[in-house]
Parts: C-alpha cells; sequence; structure tokens
C-alpha cells in the first residue's frame, strides 16, 4: 500500500477502475498504459447474457482497446474488428475520443458450447483463423489507416504485438487478464462482476537504432533460408521480461491498484505516473441516427424490414436499445 499511501499524501487520488494510467520509466526509455476496468465492463457485458468464454474473450479485447485507444491525440475513434471461421465469427470493440466504449460479439452458440465442453475456450479456439482490423479514424476528410494482422491460433496479446511490429515498427509488450468474480455475502445470492486488467509497454529510445526487434517467426519458411536477427538493446529486454511476469491474478486482483501493479514492477528503476484518463461504457446509437440510416435504404429494402402493423423494429447490438419506426413515415421520405 506503499504507493497508494505517497499518492494520497500528495493529494492524487489513485486510477482506481475504469481509468488508464499513463506512466514512463525514463532510465529504461519505456512509456505505456495501465488499467484495470471493472463496473463499464460488466454493463457491457450483462446486458448482452454472452456465454462466459464468449463475455471474456470480449472483455480481453476491451482492455486491449482501451490501452491503444487512449493514446489518440486527436478526435476519432480506433476499431478493433476481428472476422473468422472459429466459433465466435467476429468481435467489434469501438473507442471514440475521449471516453467512450462499445462491444459486441457474433458467435456460434452451439460451436461455443461445444468448445465450453472439450476445454476449447481460450482465445485461439474461439476465433479460429481469419483476420483482425485496427481502424484508425480521424474523422471528416481525413484518410483511415487500417493495419491488419493474420489470425493463426494466436491470441489477443500476440496480435498486438504483431500490429505494433508490422504498422508501427515499436517495440511493445502487452499483458491482458479477464476474471469472473463471484462476491458471497451470508443471506444472500452471490454477486457475479468481471475485472479485467492490461498493461501496455513500448520501447521509445531517442536513437531509432536502439528499436530494433526480431522479425517475425519465418513460418514454413524452407530450410536454409536467411533468418534476421539482431540484438535487443538491454534496456528494451528488461522492460519487456518485467511485463512478462505478471501473472493474471495480479491483474484481476480487486485489492490491486494499477499503481501498485507498476511499482511492483517497475521500482528499482523508478516510475513516474500521470493524470488518469477514465472511460465509460458509452454506445453512439440514437433514434435520429437509426431513423437516418433507414433512410438509407431503397423502397424494396425497407419493406423487407417491415413487420406486423407496418412497424419495423431495430436493436442495436452494441448496447441492446430498442428502436419502433412508423415504416410509411420512412417510405414517405425515401419516396
Amino acid at each position: 500500500m506503499k504507493i497508494v499511501q505517497e499518492l494520497k499524501d500528495r493529494g492524487i487520488a489513485p486510477a482506481g477502475n475504469d481509468a488508464v494510467l499513463p506512466y514512463a520509466v525514463e532510465p529504461l526509455d519505456v512509456r505505456g498504459r495501465a488499467v484495470f476496468l471493472g463496473p463499464s465492463l460488466d454493463r457491457m457485458l450483462d446486458r448482452h447474457d454472452y456465454p462466459v468464454s464468449v463475455s471474456r474473450l470480449l472483455a480481453e479485447a476491451v482492455t486491449l482497446v482501451t490501452l491503444l485507444g487512449t493514446s489518440l491525440k486527436f478526435d476519432g475513434r480506433f476499431t478493433l474488428q476481428t472476422q473468422t471461421d472459429g466459433p465466435v465469427s467476429m468481435l467489434v470493440v469501438d473507442f471514440e475520443t475521449p471516453d467512450g466504449l462499445r462491444a459486441c460479439a457474433k458467435f456460434d452458440a452451439d460451436a461455443v458450447a461445444a468448445a465450453e465442453r472439450e476445454g476449447r475456450s481460450d482465445a485461439p479456439s474461439l476465433l479460429g483463423k481469419g483476420h483482425l482490423a485496427m481502424t484508425v479514424d480521424q474523422g471528416a476528410n481525413m484518410q483511415l489507416y487500417q493495419g491488419i494482422v493474420e489470425l493463426n491460433g494466436i491470441g489477443l496479446e500476440e496480435v498486438a504485438h504483431r500490429y505494433f511490429l508490422q504498422s508501427e515498427q515499436i517495440p511493445t509488450v502487452v499483458r491482458l487478464a479477464v476474471a469472473e468474480i463471484l462476491d458471497r455475502q451470508e443471506g444472500s445470492a452471490p454477486k457475479h462482476r468481471w475485472r479485467a486488467g492490461g498493461v501496455l509497454a513500448q520501447f521509445l529510445p531517442e536513437a531509432p537504432e536502439r528499436m530494433r526487434v526480431p522479425d517475425l517467426h519465418p513460418g514454413d519458411a524452407p530450410d536454409g533460408a536467411d533468418i534476421h536477427e539482431v540484438d535487443e538493446d538491454d534496456a528494451w529486454v528488461e522492460a519487456r521480461t518485467l511485463v512478462e511476469t505478471l501473472k493474471d491474478e495480479e491483474l484481476t486482483d480487486p485489492e490491486l491498484t494499477v499503481e501498485q501493479i507498476l511499482f511492483r514492477l517497475f521500482h528499482e528503476r523508478g516510475v513516474r505516473i500521470f493524470t488518469p484518463q477514465a472511460v465509460e461504457d458509452r454506445c453512439r446509437c440514437s433514434r435520429e441516427r437509426v431513423e437516418g440510416m433507414l433512410r438509407s435504404f431503397t423502397e424494396e429494402e425497407i419493406r423487407d424490414m417491415t413487420k406486423e402493423e407496418n412497424r419495423i423494429e431495430v436493436t442495436c447490438e452494441f448496447c441492446s436499445s430498442q428502436y419502433d419506426f412508423d415504416a410509411g413515415n420512412i417510405l414517405a421520405d425515401v419516396n
């Protein structure tokens, strides 16, 4: 509790849950972010009532997007989306600056249930093969930036490592963990909640040549093929190794704070923390936006959507909000 007390003595409140804490370890030329997610994650997942393994996978993706999206220095959006052949065919997590998160998943319920029974509910098994896209949208009149990572039996931590190696050429390490917690109180039913934690560290020395890292594994390269090998900078090796020592139990322990996690990792080198950035579960849907979307369809498409009593019902896949419209009013404007 030492670091928490020191913060209180300085008049600084701990970041708490649902707030990203930027930090720097200057002797190692490392900068990064750390986060614990709690109530916002509960709201996102509980409204969907997904199977446990799907909720866990989506929570991991939300944690990753939180770490990456809060680094944006402009008004815009950061989106992670998967398209795969696994039991969970699609994940979508969307971060809108400065603090809005929303997420949803599509999955085959029978395939997920079978995977859970067979003990194949880890991220690589649920995702299967396909690709993951990370898109940065800087707003109107600005070009989209998109990085794509092949999914072929890897988890989301490895996805992040490959994304930064391919797209940014920044040495990066990420640790993610998710836990389902049951709080037992005498005389009442156990209370369920989710907790997720993540730490991201990046090596950003002044001299670019120090940022060299080994290439991705060549896979099925023929025997005798040249493999580019480099010696990683000692400072980066130390920082990466420290982050990799984090256990899932530490990243999901409700008794720990992000400040304590960072102190455990880097206290020997000295870690400097900055102002936390809060995030929250917030969808962008509204009646006006949904109505505008409907008016973009053709007359035939609108008639196909129309149900009994000439109504059109739309449910937001992210927040489960339901909207009801008179099809005649929509068609009148289309015509």
